[in-house]
């Protein structure tokens, strides 16, 4: 690996490039609402919930693109995920960041021109619908990270933009939402070895309650986040 591969890999990573996911609180704003978390320590566990559903449904559909970062394989995965998410409004949310996240990606990495071909044949078009875990395990793959450490960066990813967002609710501070991210970090790589390397045949949702939650997001009088 090259040092300008390493500065690729975290620049992705990096909360400075505008893919949109601050704008999504993965249904804890609505779960605050419904008073189903109230403190930091429900907030905890909301979270560890969070990554726990994100492990077992998303994980397989980032691990496989990221072994096969082609555009029939994506097509494929991105054609799968959008069968299998009925909520719609974390599909939309899904459809959003993983659109951004191309958007971006092709911007950005002008060096791939997979990501430019991809996004000038099915931009605008009814193939896709440009799921964010899909995107994220392509170009993932493209800039040079091995399967673990992309599933990795998903989960990582996932746990800083929820407890982003509780920071923004005012449920938390900035230095108790850092100490919070590093506590949960334990929570983050348990949930990792649980669920990585698994074929899109074994995702499954876990989280049913979440599902419910960030599906009643549409219906808040007042709300900050998308989702």
């Amino acid at each position: 690996m090259n040092q300008h591969s390493l500065w690729s890999q975290w620049q992705l990573l990096d909360s400075i490039l505008p893919t949109g996911g601050f704008a999504h609180s993965y249904g804890l704003e609505s779960a605050m609402q419904s008073r189903m978390v109230n403190n930091p320590e429900e907030l905890r566990s909301f979270v560890v919930q969070v990554l726990e559903n994100t492990g077992s449904l998303l994980l397989p559909f980032v691990f496989c693109a990221s072994r096969s970062p082609d555009a029939a394989t994506w097509v494929k995965l991105d054609q799968l995920l959008e069968a299998m998410l009925t909520n719609e409004v974390s599909r939309k949310a899904s459809m959003s960041q993983g659109s951004a996240l191309l958007r971006v990606a092709a911007s950005v990495f002008t060096e791939i021109q997979l990501l430019q071909d991809l996004r000038q044949t099915f931009f605008g078009s009814k193939t896709v619908s440009f799921h964010h875990a899909p995107i994220f395990g392509l170009i993932c793959g493209l800039v040079g990270f091995d399967s673990e450490t992309t599933q990795r960066a998903y989960m990582f990813v996932t746990m800083r933009d929820v407890i982003s967002a509780a920071t923004r609710l005012n449920l938390i501070g900035p230095l108790a939402a850092s100490v919070l991210q590093h506590q949960v970090s334990v929570d983050a790589e348990r949930m990792v070895q649980k669920w990585k390397d698994r074929g899109v045949e074994a995702a499954t949702q876990t989280a049913p309650l979440l599902d419910a939650l960030q599906g009643c997001h549409a219906y808040m009088f007042s709300r900050l986040f998308c989702s």
